[in-house]
C-alpha cells in the first residue's frame, strides 16, 4: 500500500504524505504564522482530504495542559457514604454544566482518606489535571490545608473558618443552624434534636449554630449521630424514634437527605407532623418541596456555589490568589416546621 492509500492517524503520517517535517504539520494545524501560506494551505488541504483531526489531548499534554479539571469526594468521615447521595449528584450536575461551559471535561473520584493517605496528593501530581475541586472537608481540613500551603489551583466546597489558608466556597453554616433553632423554637418546639453526625465540619457548624439559640433561648438540644449511608440513614432514625421520640418535640436534621428519611419513618409511625414533631432540614435540594408535607429547610444556593467554586479555580489557574465565598443561607418555610 502506498503512502497516498495508507489511513493517515498521526500527524507523522501527514507529514509523510506532504514531504514536510511532523513539527511543520503541527505548527500548520495550530495556524502559526512561521509556516508560509502555500504549505500551510496544502497541509490544511491534505487533512481534510484523510479527515485527519489532530489528537486534542496530545496537543494539551505539549502545552502542559489537560483541559481537565478533577473533582474528589474525601470520605474520612463516613466511609459508607456514596456519590448518589442526592446533595452530591445536585451539586455535580452544577459543576459540570459550570466546567464545560468554560470548555473543561471533569475527572470525578470518591475517595477514603484513611485507605489512602496521599489520597489528594497523588491526584494532584497525576498529571491527568490541571486544577482540582474537592466537595467536603470531611474529617481531613489539617491535610487539604497542607497541600493549599504548595498548590494554588484548588478550591473546596465547604466551611469557611477564620484564618483558614484553602479557598472555600460554601454557607454560612453556623448561620444556617441559628435560623433552623430559632423557626423550631418560635414554632413551639421545646426539647430539640440535631440529627447528623457532627465530626465534618459543615455539619458541626450548623449544630453550633442551633445550639448557641437553644442556650440563648433555654431550651435543650441533643446531638444524635445519624450516617449517611443507605444501610444505616434510617436504621438509625427509627432506633431513635423509637427509644426517644416522646422526649423530644422538634428535630434539625443537618441534612435535607436526613431530614427525608427522618419523615418517612415519623409517617411510618403515625407520628403527626409538624403537630407533633416539627422536622427541618438544610440544603433546600429541589425535592424538599414535594415532599408531604413539603420540608421546612435551610436554602443554601447550591448552582451560586458551583459557579464560585468554578470562577475562582479558573482565576486560580490565572496565578490568582482568591478569597473564599461564603454564601448567605436562607430560611425557606413550607409544611414541616
Amino acid at each position: 500500500m502506498s503512502d497516498l492509500q495508507k489511513p493517515v492517524r498521526t500527524i507523522a503520517d501527514l507529514a509523510k504524505i506532504a514531504g514536510v517535517s511532523a513539527g511543520t504539520v503541527s505548527r500548520a494545524l495550530a495556524g502559526n504564522s512561521l509556516v508560509n501560506a502555500k504549505t500551510r494551505k496544502k497541509i490544511e488541504q491534505l487533512a481534510r482530504e484523510h479527515d485527519f483531526r489532530p489528537n486534542q489531548m496530545a496537543s494539551k499534554l505539549r502545552r502542559q495542559k489537560t483541559g481537565v479539571i478533577g473533582v474528589i469526594i474525601p470520605l474520612g468521615h463516613d466511609r459508607h457514604q456514596q456519590i448518589s447521595d442526592t446533595f452530591f449528584m445536585t451539586l455535580l450536575g452544577h459543576l459540570a454544566d459550570e466546567l464545560t461551559e468554560k470548555g473543561y471535561d471533569l475527572m470525578l473520584r470518591r475517595v477514603i482518606p484513611q485507605q489512602d493517605e496521599d489520597w489528594l496528593d497523588r491526584f494532584i501530581r497525576s498529571g491527568m489535571i490541571d486544577g482540582v475541586l474537592v466537595i467536603g472537608q470531611s474529617n481531613q481540613f489539617d491535610r487539604i490545608e497542607e497541600i493549599a500551603d504548595g498548590y494554588l489551583p484548588m478550591v473546596v466546597w465547604g466551611n469557611h473558618q477564620e484564618g483558614q489558608r484553602h479557598c472555600v466556597v460554601g454557607a454560612d453554616n453556623r448561620l444556617g443552624g441559628r435560623m433552623a433553632a430559632e423557626r423550631l423554637i418560635t414554632a413551639g418546639a421545646k426539647r430539640l434534636a440535631f440529627l447528623g453526625d457532627t465530626g465534618p465540619f459543615e455539619f458541626a457548624a450548623r449544630f453550633a449554630g442551633a445550639r448557641d439559640v437553644a442556650d440563648r433561648m433555654g431550651v435543650g438540644i441533643e446531638p444524635v449521630s445519624v450516617h449517611l449511608s443507605p444501610d444505616q440513614t434510617g436504621r438509625e432514625i427509627a432506633t431513635f424514634l423509637a427509644e426517644r421520640r416522646d422526649e423530644i418535640d422538634g428535630i434539625f436534621a443537618a441534612s435535607d437527605t436526613i431530614a427525608f428519611a427522618c419523615l418517612r419513618e415519623l409517617q411510618r409511625m403515625n407520628v403527626p407532623v409538624p403537630q407533633q414533631m416539627k422536622l427541618i432540614g438544610f440544603d433546600d435540594l429541589p425535592i424538599a418541596a414535594q415532599t408531604i408535607p413539603p420540608l421546612t429547610t435551610i436554602h443554601q444556593d447550591i448552582s451560586a456555589g458551583a459557579h464560585g467554586m468554578v470562577d475562582l479555580l479558573l482565576r486560580r489557574l490565572d496565578k490568582e490568589d482568591t478569597e473564599s465565598l461564603v454564601l448567605p443561607p436562607r430560611l425557606v418555610i413550607r409544611g414541616t416546621a
